[in-house]
């Protein structure tokens, strides 16, 4: 299809971005999108995979052969009438310094001929070598920009406010400061829902004050549980504090943690899934899952049955779940077996260790939900994922943005940063960022100086 006005763009996508996310294909309104024939022969070989990439494979595939129906691919074939395009480029042609043999650069190669023709070309990959070697070629190259949010600005849940002391002192003494009072009102931007605020007395640094902003009451009121240990945790810090009042409150029914290593973020929510489950009984069980490898990788290669696989990936969740049920007071005099006791919750079904991998196309009820390391999580990954809660569950989300395994993902686009930025003006749903690590003094000074 020619170009109907010399305006229209030229989006070349490479097969990592409908791998990412497969309604990429819709996502350049009013201008043409790009499929390298190469492209397709990729989607061919992961369309099989059981995981999340072969099911995006198939996705895209599905959606190409739906436009197939309405014309030729290979020419053009228009999908929201105000002159989005999606054609599928045949041609693949010699570029100077890169060898044809390799799919990537016949991929590149599309743009590189678009762009010599004098069309208004721009690649589009979440491969950072291919960026890099599509930009030395004078292309204008660019990551999938539409599920990124801006990591350095990312929403911490939380922020502090200087107020006079008579702030404080009303917080505590009428359980609440109203939105509208002058202390708050200047604030900018407004409160979102569930956002902590520490009041500060701007004459006396150590009168403090610490709150919840609750928009169903129209004001901030004071942490419920206040310090109280959680299935024998304390909290070390301020935002440890934070996170167990949102972990423990049944009305939020999303929390995300995130946080560098040491900061609490799995401990901190198991120590709440036990007490929520075993304690208060208000959940059937605590479901933890974490993702097997970037992507969500299958782990039928490894070695053993399927428990025996999952025991080497999920040791983190043990080690914390073993700290959790030991008896930490000295010279008690008591001895616990802590590994019969893990054992006696696993098989009873009350503690439930999953891949992600076995997540999709289940419901989910009742149950105290955890993925952890979800920071190697595609935003539509966690959607599909959070879409399988049912009445009653409470999902947790923890990981450390800076710590990704994922090859396609970084602190702006991955699934846990996309969907702190995206919900936070829900009620249902609350954050904190740990910043301080509380593992050992050794693990603080590593974080701090490595």
């Amino acid at each position: 299809m020619a170009d109907t006005h010399t305006n229209v763009k030229h989006f070349v996508l490479d097969t990592s971005v409908l791998l990412h996310n497969p309604s990429a294909l819709f996502a350049f309104a009013d201008n043409q999108v790009v499929i390298p024939f190469d492209v397709l022969e990729e989607l061919d070989k992961f369309k099989k995979d059981s995981n999340d990439v072969g099911r995006n494979a198939r996705t895209v595939i599905r959606h190409l052969d739906q436009l197939r129906e309405k014309g030729h691919l290979a020419e053009g074939v228009p999908w929201n009438g105000h002159g989005g395009c999606i054609r599928v480029a045949m041609e693949s042609v010699d570029v100077p310094r890169l060898s044809s043999h390799v799919p990537d650069n016949r991929i590149i190669s599309v743009a590189w001929e678009l762009k010599r023709l004098g069309r208004t070309v721009i690649f589009i990959s979440k491969d950072i070598n291919a960026r890099i070697k599509s930009d030395a070629l004078g292309i204008s190259t660019e990551d999938f920009q539409a599920q990124k949010v801006d990591y350095d600005t990312l929403y911490s849940g939380y922020r502090e406010i200087a107020v006079p002391g008579s702030t404080i002192d009303q917080l505590y003494a009428q359980k609440r400061v109203a939105i509208t009072d002058p202390a708050l009102a200047a604030l900018r931007p407004a409160l979102h829902p569930n956002e902590f605020v520490l009041f500060k007395d701007a004459t006396e640094p150590g009168h403090t004050g610490l709150a919840r902003y609750v928009p169903s009451t129209g004001a901030v009121l004071p942490l419920s549980r206040g310090k109280k240990a959680c299935f024998g945790v304390l909290p070390r810090n301020v935002q440890q504090t934070m996170a167990l009042d949102l972990l423990l409150d049944d009305d939020v029914q999303m929390v995300t943690l995130i946080g560098t290593a040491g900061t609490g973020k799995t401990l901190l929510a198991l120590a709440a899934g036990m007490t929520k489950c075993f304690n208060e009984q208000r959940y059937e069980r605590l479901l933890v899952a974490r993702p097997i490898m970037p992507m969500g990788r299958d782990i039928g290669y490894l070695p053993g049955t399927k428990d025996e696989k999952l025991a080497a990936w999920m040791q983190p969740i043990f080690d914390n779940l073993e700290f959790l049920l030991a008896d930490r007071r000295v010279h008690s005099g008591e001895s616990t077996n802590v590994e019969a006791k893990l054992k006696s919750l696993v098989d009873g079904g009350k503690i439930v260790l999953e891949a992600l991998t076995y997540i999709r196309g289940r419901s989910i009820p009742h149950q105290f939900m955890i993925v952890d390391e979800a920071q190697n999580l595609t935003p539509h990954e966690i959607k599909t994922i959070a879409s399988r809660v049912g009445e009653g569950t409470k999902i947790v989300l923890t990981g450390d943005a800076e710590q990704i395994d994922n090859p396609y993902l970084d602190s702006n686009s991955n699934g846990l940063s996309f969907t702190i930025e995206r919900l936070k003006n829900s009620d249902l749903m609350g954050h904190v960022t740990l910043e301080r690590p509380e593992r050992s003094s050794l693990a603080t000074l590593v974080v701090k100086e490595l």
